[in-house]
Formats: C-alpha cells, sequence, structure tokens
C-alpha cells in the first residue's frame, strides 16, 4: 500500500530534481545544479521502486531519460540556432580575431626586423619599434638576426632570415 510519505519524496524529488536538470543545460559546464538535479533524480526513482514497484520505477526511469533528453536537445538547439547563440559564451565561425576579419598582426607581413632574443625557434623580434613574438619555420636564429615577416599563426608572427 502506497505511503504519503514515499509519494512525496518521490514527487518533490522528481520536481527539483528535473528543475535543475534542465537548469543545468542551459548553463555552461557541468556542476552543481547537474549532479544534484541527477541525485534528486535517482532519489525520485528508488521512492517509486520502494512505493510502487519495479513497473512504475521503470516506467518512472523512461520518463526521466526523456526529460533528461528534451533538456539537451533543447539546449543544443539553443546553443546554435537561439538566444544562447547570441551569447558572448559560444563563439562561432563567424567571429573573427581582432573584430574586424583580420589578424592583428597582419599589418606586419612583408616587414622586416630584428631578433631580440635568439629563436630556437620561438622567441621575439623588433619590427618597426614593436616588439612581437615570433617562431621560424624551425631554423634557429641568434640574436641581431636580420628577419623579414612571412605570416602570422595564433599570437606571433612566421619569421624567416633576410
Amino acid at each position: 500500500m502506497p505511503t504519503i510519505s514515499g509519494d512525496l519524496v518521490m514527487i518533490l524529488s522528481l520536481v527539483i530534481g528535473s528543475a535543475l536538470v534542465i537548469l543545468e543545460a542551459f548553463m555552461p559546464g557541468f556542476g552543481i545544479a547537474g549532479i544534484s538535479g541527477v541525485v534528486l533524480e535517482v532519489i525520485a526513482i528508488y521512492a517509486a521502486w520502494n512505493t510502487h514497484g519495479v513497473v512504475f520505477a521503470l516506467l518512472l526511469t523512461l520518463g526521466v531519460l526523456v526529460l533528461i533528453g528534451c533538456a539537451v536537445f533543447l539546449s543544443y538547439r539553443s546553443a546554435m540556432k537561439g538566444r544562447l547563440s547570441q551569447s558572448a559564451l559560444i563563439l562561432n565561425d563567424t567571429q573573427e580575431v581582432g573584430g574586424a576579419g583580420e589578424h592583428p598582426l597582419a599589418s606586419l607581413v612583408g616587414l622586416k626586423g630584428i631578433t631580440v632574443t635568439a629563436l630556437r625557434p620561438g622567441g621575439t623580434v623588433e619590427i618597426s619599434g614593436r616588439r612581437v613574438p615570433a617562431a621560424s619555420g624551425g631554423d634557429f636564429m641568434d640574436k641581431g638576426q636580420s628577419v623579414s615577416v612571412t605570416g602570422t599563426e595564433g599570437d606571433h608572427v612566421l619569421v624567416q632570415k633576410c
């Protein structure tokens, strides 16, 4: 015979756990809300098993899995097309480094400079009075070597001997 306390634990655990799982689906990472929600869902399933039997617990488990699947689907859809895709938390392919669509060091390509430190193969060069991180194509270069900028990669310029 079902008990009121078992049903109350099951219902509260199910409602609060579901809310926490849905909340976690829209927050980056897997944190306390998600872990707490899953624990409460397991408690709800256990209470259903104790109160109503195995079949009811299995049906509740299926319902919980469908709910979690829907929450993941909705958060994925929101991340791709909805309001979440417009936020700064997600970088899209259309967003460019530097905001203008051009690499911040691209203006240095073709200019000549001098190595401030030895490049083994990374170090620092000075180009037009500006010190920037640089890397050679694998060649080691001594300090004071004349170089020309051939390209950019990440946060540094690529250089070769003049």
